[in-house]
């Protein structure tokens, strides 16, 4: 499904990333773990059309989105969600998930569908509905962001740090959530600094260090390998 060429991106003279190539296979959870500043955030809004590559390219679905705009990638398939949930405080929920629906907004049989399926997911963003999301718990406020990602109809999902700030009852929660949203037929690239739940639930994984893919294979294997083991799962 998505497919990254030899991406580079720039800060000024600084390679914020510098040829990262990866596969995202379609129907799969793909994991990009990494320390902080190790270029996994940039990555996603490069995917994400948030930042231009400064070389390098990028296909979803066979088709070249290197530097196209983000809302034509938001209206074509590719959700972002990104770190810190970035909801819309002061907007209800309801109105955080219409927003979200932009591209179907004149369907309102398809818009209804969406929420219903977003509702079943998430009872507890049904019953907070016509809530300020800025008075949301941080799970709650992490639902509604997943809840607005499912509202735009998107094939590809990319998750920035999923489990910030959230208690460890919580983050079980979001993970297990993940896997079923997974299952419905989305595809998942997940940044994630908990590398132990990321790679639990992950088909694939891909290490990046100071920019550069320094490992990449099936996400067990990866959790059996002593560098990853040490590094990031404090084994």
């Amino acid at each position: 499904m998505l497919n990254v060429k030899n991406l580079r991106v720039e800060y000024g003279r600084i390679a914020g990333i510098k040829n990262v190539s990866f596969e995202v296979p379609d129907a799969s959870i793909v994991a990009l773990i990494g320390s902080n500043g190790a270029g996994k955030t940039t990555t996603l809004r490069a995917i994400s059309g948030l930042e231009k590559a400064a070389s390098g390219g990028i296909e979803f679905e066979g088709k070249d989105i290197t530097n196209a705009e983000a809302y034509k990638l938001a209206a074509g398939g590719i959700v972002h969600v990104p770190e810190g949930r970035k909801i819309f405080p002061t907007l209800t929920v309801a109105e955080n998930l219409e927003v979200a629906g932009w591209t179907i907004r004149r369907c309102k049989k398809e818009l209804a569908a969406r929420f219903e399926k977003v509702y079943e997911l998430f009872p507890r963003i049904k019953e907070r509905r016509s809530q300020l999301a800025g008075t949301l718990s941080g799970g709650e406020q992490q639902m509604l962001a997943l809840g607005r990602a499912l509202v735009t109809g998107g094939r590809l999902m990319l998750l920035d740090e999923p489990s910030m700030g959230l208690a460890p009852v919580l983050v079980d929660e979001i993970f297990d959530t993940i896997v079923r949203i997974n299952k419905e037929g989305m595809t998942v690239l997940l940044v994630e600094q908990n590398a132990a739940e990321a790679l639990e639930i992950a088909d694939y994984a891909y290490v990046l260090e100071v920019g550069s893919i320094s490992l990449a294979g099936p996400a067990a294997v990866l959790a059996a390998d002593p560098r990853v083991r040490e590094a990031y799962l404090g084994i």
